[in-house]
């Protein structure tokens, strides 16, 4: 008979699945359900209950609608109902005992994602002795809304709230709650990013790793943007009253109108991270450089082609590059350092590259230089050979969770990706959070990066040259 061990926490205790030397304990509550009066407002601690809670199926899925056109048939979702999105899951080696433990934030531009998705099964961690945690929490307009009288960045809290249960419960389970590294990718690592800025919750971080996070909050104003449209396109005022009077799908539907047809470039406002003085007093990007929280970064060398397929990439135009460029205040030197980097890169693939260089590489070649000594920075390059996406966003989530044959990474990567260069990057993810090593140097006055690929190798950080003619935020 197949065990089922139980873990005893402050609120109750939980019945997980032992299998193959893993304990697993799925959709365990860390703040109650967000809806109802709790819609809108702060998390709220969980309600003590009294028995055994089974503990072995992920909880309810934040309220979202899957991705449409060309990313929709390359990021898939997870749909699971219920109110109760609120929840964390672990997986512990069978015999752990004050091990290392990792928190993983899923991405998804704050309005999509989960962690149910099966590529972010902790197992392989656990095995390796990490006592791997995944988090919901609440996207889109449930959790991003700028509302005249809501708190901000609700989701942001939610992931505060999560790693405070991971630090007072953790120990439970054989972790240790002094070795905590915080993982995020996409909208995960900007929400790591955002943990590392606020000074309640960095002492919780022994460690960090941003993959393809962008490091910087706007503005209520600017936030806001989405909030005021969707509030205009709705026929209601952007406040918590009416948006209490919205059913969840109500705002959904209103959103994927909105959004239709817009990229990270352009078009209708995306959610983002507001400057906000309870729950995030200054942007990451001006605190981050100023911290010694050892932070593993990096970005994948062709982000922007999972954000715009070959044919958005081809009606890219001279004129469409110069107005952006102008609007952006990129000079012509940049452009011609692209186009120098890229040999026969096509108007819009010089387009993608600079995209790339101001959302997510040159920020982070930034907090690195600012903070040599306890930065190691990496670059994904292996290039996927579906629809040309290269090495493109998200790109190298399969090779971190080493699940090359996960039905998601595959989408990305076909079915002949290199099993050598995920046991790699898997490994060194692991030696980061055991022992802050991830295999290669800080970053230095070298600029010293890890570039993986068909053959991987440690050396100064390529095209520095363009990050250095990008205007800085």
């Amino acid at each position: 008979m197949t065990p089922r061990p139980t873990v005893a926490l402050a609120a109750g205790t939980v019945r997980g699945v032992q299998d193959d030397g893993v304990r697993r304990f799925l959709g365990i509550p860390y703040a109650v359900p967000p809806f109802g009066r709790n819609r809108f407002s702060a998390p709220q601690p969980v309600a003590p209950w009294q028995g055994v809670r089974d503990a072995d199926a992920f909880g309810p899925t934040a309220p979202q609608r899957p991705y449409g056109g060309a990313i929709g048939e390359l990021l898939g979702s997870v749909r699971i109902p219920g109110d109760d999105i609120l929840t964390a899951n672990v997986w512990a080696p069978v015999d752990a005992s004050g091990a290392p433990v990792m928190l993983w934030v899923h991405g998804g531009a704050l309005e999509r994602g989960t962690a149910a998705l099966p590529l972010y099964d902790g197992a392989a961690f656990a095995r390796a002795g990490v006592v791997f945690v995944s988090v919901n929490y609440r996207l889109g307009s449930e959790g991003f809304s700028v509302l005249d009288d809501a708190p901000c960045n609700l989701g942001l809290r939610d992931v505060a709230a999560a790693l405070e249960w991971v630090h007072r419960e953790i120990s439970a389970f054989g972790g240790d709650p002094s070795a905590i590294t915080a993982m995020g990718e996409s909208a995960g690592g900007a929400l790591v990013a955002a943990l590392l800025a606020r000074d309640d919750t960095r002492p919780m971080i022994a460690r960090a790793i941003i993959e393809s996070g962008p490091l910087d909050a706007q503005s209520p104003e600017k936030a806001g943007r989405v909030t005021q449209q969707l509030a205009k396109r709705l026929g209601v005022s952007a406040d918590r009253g009416s948006f209490l009077g919205m059913p969840p799908d109500a705002l959904l539907d209103a959103r994927r109108d909105q959004a239709a047809g817009s990229s990270p470039l352009g078009g209708a406002p995306g959610f983002q991270l507001a400057i906000d003085q309870d729950s995030l007093p200054q942007s990451p990007h001006k605190v981050l450089g100023s911290i010694d929280t050892p932070v593993l970064i990096g970005s994948n060398t062709d982000e922007y082609r999972l954000w715009f397929p070959p044919e958005s990439l081809a009606g890219i135009s001279r004129l469409k590059l110069l107005l952006a460029r102008l609007a952006l205040r990129i000079p012509g030197r940049a452009v011609t350092a692209v186009r120098s980097a890229f040999p026969g890169a096509t108007t819009g693939e010089v387009f993608g590259q600079l995209a790339t260089d101001i959302l997510l590489r040159a920020p982070l070649s930034r907090l690195a230089a600012a903070r040599p000594t306890s930065t190691h920075v990496y670059e994904f390059a292996w290039p996927s050979p579906v629809r040309d996406l290269r090495a493109a966003h998200a790109l190298e989530l399969g090779f971190v969770f080493d699940r090359l044959d996960d039905d998601e990474a595959r989408r990305l990567t076909g079915p002949d990706a290199p099993t050598r260069l995920a046991a790699e990057m898997h490994a060194s993810w692991i030696a980061y959070v055991k022992t802050g090593d991830p295999g290669w140097p800080v970053f230095g006055t070298e600029g010293m990066t890890r570039v993986f690929d068909i053959e991987s190798a440690t050396m100064p950080q390529r095209r520095s040259e363009i990050v250095d003619l990008l205007p800085s935020r």
